[in-house]
């Protein structure tokens, strides 16, 4: 068995891959990762502070933010690759295990980002859509930089989607399974229903399509379970990718979770046919350069400037010729003296228009297309006049005191960047390949030990038995050491039961709370928080949701906990709006909705309709609060 698991790893991993999807993976990895932190940073004193603006327990939280931010960025640009990866992952797991964010404000999707975390830093983040290469290439011309590797293993690009995503919907699978709406065919129907779950976009047409509702419930079931057995298939895959993307897209669309959607999305272009990147490219990449740009080769300061724009020029719609071997053979550059070219950079397009100093510029940028809004911004009045007075005053510069003193303090000499990647899976792979292939199996055996352990322990056992009544001493201690097993596996690979909006979830879920406050005037408003309908609004989505939704108001109410994030929340938005915490007063309102097992017409609008009643109040005086309410 583990032999025939270690010939087929040898196997995947000698088949190549073109590097840039690790690079557009770690984009869109960074790119939720960042909006996840502009979030907490807007909501850093509602999920931080013990008392919001009053109690503020974390001071220094909004700065590891911003310094997550900078590490996300440099993540995003591709600069210093693996160092940012690393840190970034060390950020998700202080965040997630040091702060109120795992207990009151899981974001549903934390967990997911570790594990995809730790398998990107193993992967070549640089080696594609990066600053990294950018920053090797600058020490050389041009015309003599380096080939870098443009293939990446296959074997990386499958192995998180096989962890990240194959264990994870099976371990969903199985939870499913013990829920009787989902049984039904309505696991995705009933949660699209509820009002604090979704978005303001109305799908009432789809939702009263009862065995459209049901399709999609069995279509779910059956894509969790089959998926890890068979999305590798080469003909099964565009079906996987499609249905995959698909759900996650209309979670991101229609439910307020947005950012789980987001980041299950994101590790779905490791799924794409390599012909479809292929057919994109064809469609995109110029089939001939649109532009032909001339430089001095013997200028570090131009081949500099020209490795910058080839470099960012993806789409290969600039064609970059040293004028030194391309000058005299130009019909269209005759009329120019050879001294009078080397001063500027200079372009000629398809009809033979020369194009000098910042018009060149301008032209490049356009004719990169997704740059091209800054090249037209560039021709507006008073901004080309200033943009062509810093063009010249450097080509004049350079032209005075001479290209060897202003241009040589060139890059300093650096090495291409060694990653995990190029030592492991190339240097280590290539050296020894039959060691490599065994101690790769033995890793994944572990992984899936521990990945049993969640799903056998929590997804099967756990429903069929309840254990806390077995007074077997063995039992007890099995169950200390499968939890503890499970603490430092979700810690650092995120790997954890996946047991979301089931039957334990949803059985019983017939209240929703709102607040509204009592303006200056004395008019009741409503709180930014729940609206009139009973749905949460922007931005108080991802983790606000689940802290309110998930905890705050259940189908067992805790009236301890209740009291505790009513606090939280009249104390944030009450600042927010601009109300006065020394003397406030906020309504507290309720009303029933239903969650049924048995699909029913217009659930969605009969539970955003309804009455409301006031059962209680929550009375700020002197920066403190008194919170009293009706039982539910």
């Amino acid at each position: 068995m583990l032999s025939s698991l270690s010939l087929l790893f040898a196997k995947y991993h000698q088949r190549k891959a073109p590097a840039f999807i690790v690079g557009f993976l770690r984009i869109l990895y960074a790119l939720v990762a960042l909006q996840e932190i502009f979030f907490l940073l807007y909501f850093n004193h509602l999920i931080f502070d013990p008392i919001p603006y009053i109690d503020v327990e974390f001071p220094m939280i909004p700065l590891f933010l911003v310094l997550w931010g900078v590490v996300a960025t440099c993540l995003l640009l591709g600069y210093k690759s693996q160092q940012a990866i690393i840190v970034n992952y060390i950020f998700w797991i202080v965040f997630v295990n040091f702060t109120p964010m795992q207990r009151d404000f899981d974001g549903g999707f934390d967990l997911f980002m570790i594990g995809v975390g730790l398998f990107m830093i193993f992967m070549p983040l640089g080696r594609s859509l990066s600053l990294d290469n950018l920053i090797y290439k600058l020490q050389f011309k041009h015309q003599n930089k380096p080939k870098i590797s443009r293939d990446v293993s296959v074997l990386v690009l499958l192995a998180p989607v096989l962890i990240c995503l194959g264990f994870l919907y099976l371990d969903s699978a199985i939870h499913k399974m013990f829920a009787e709406h989902w049984r039904n065919g309505l696991g995705g129907w009933l949660p699209s229903s509820m009002p604090y779950y979704i978005s303001a976009l109305d799908m009432s047409w789809l939702l009263n399509m009862e065995w459209v509702q049901k399709s999609i419930g069995y279509i779910i079931l059956v894509f969790q379970f089959a998926f890890i057995f068979l999305f590798y298939r080469r003909n099964f895959r565009p079906w996987f990718l499609l249905v995959g993307a698909g759900l996650h897209f209309g979670i991101t669309v229609t439910f307020n979770i947005y950012p789980f959607g987001l980041g299950m999305l994101s590790i779905y272009v490791l799924m794409v046919p390599f012909s479809w990147w292929q057919k994109v490219g064809d469609f995109l990449v110029c089939p001939e350069p649109e532009l032909t740009v001339y430089y001095d080769g013997d200028c570090p300061l131009c081949n500099r400037t020209v490795t910058i724009l080839h470099h960012f020029d993806v789409l290969k719609a600039v064609s970059f010729k040293n004028l030194q071997q391309y000058g005299e053979n130009e019909p269209a550059l005759a009329a120019y003296e050879q001294k009078l070219l080397l001063l500027d950079l200079y372009a000629v397009d398809h009809n033979a228009q020369v194009f000098s100093g910042v018009d060149t510029y301008s032209k490049i940028l356009v004719k990169m297309r997704y740059l091209a809004i800054f090249g037209w911004l560039m021709r507006f009045p008073g901004v080309y006049q200033i943009a062509k007075a810093i063009y010249r005053n450097i080509a004049d510069k350079r032209e005075r005191v001479g290209c060897d003193e202003l241009c040589l303090p060139a890059v300093e000499k650096v090495a291409y960047p060694i990653d995990l990647y190029t030592k492991i899976f190339e240097n280590y792979a290539d050296a020894k390949p039959k060691h490599f292939r065994i101690k790769l199996t033995k890793i994944f055996v572990v992984i899936v030990l521990l990945q049993l352990n969640s799903s056998v322990h929590y997804g099967a056992f756990h429903r069929l038995y309840d254990f806390s009544k077995i007074e077997s001493p063995l039992v007890h201690q099995l169950r200390g050491v499968s939890n503890s097993i499970l603490m430092l596996s979700t810690t650092f690979m995120g790997i954890t039961p996946h047991a979301l909006y089931l039957h334990d979830h949803f059985a019983g879920y017939e209240d929703l709370i709102a607040i509204t406050y009592i303006d200056a005037e004395g008019k009741e408003q409503w709180l930014p928080f729940v609206n009139e309908q009973g749905r949460m609004l922007a931005p108080n989505w991802g983790r606000v949701h689940s802290m309110w939704a998930n905890i705050a108001v259940t189908p067992n109410i805790n009236s301890d906990r209740l009291t505790k994030f009513i606090m939280k929340v009249t104390a944030f938005w009450g600042k927010k709006v601009g109300l006065d915490l020394n003397d406030a007063r906020f309504i507290i309102k309720h009303k029933k909705i239903v969650s049924p097992v048995e699909w029913k017409n217009d659930l969605r609008k009969d539970n955003l309709s309804g009455e409301w009643e006031n059962i209680g109040a929550a009375i700020w005086r002197d920066m403190r609060v008194k919170i009293k309410f009706k039982s539910l």
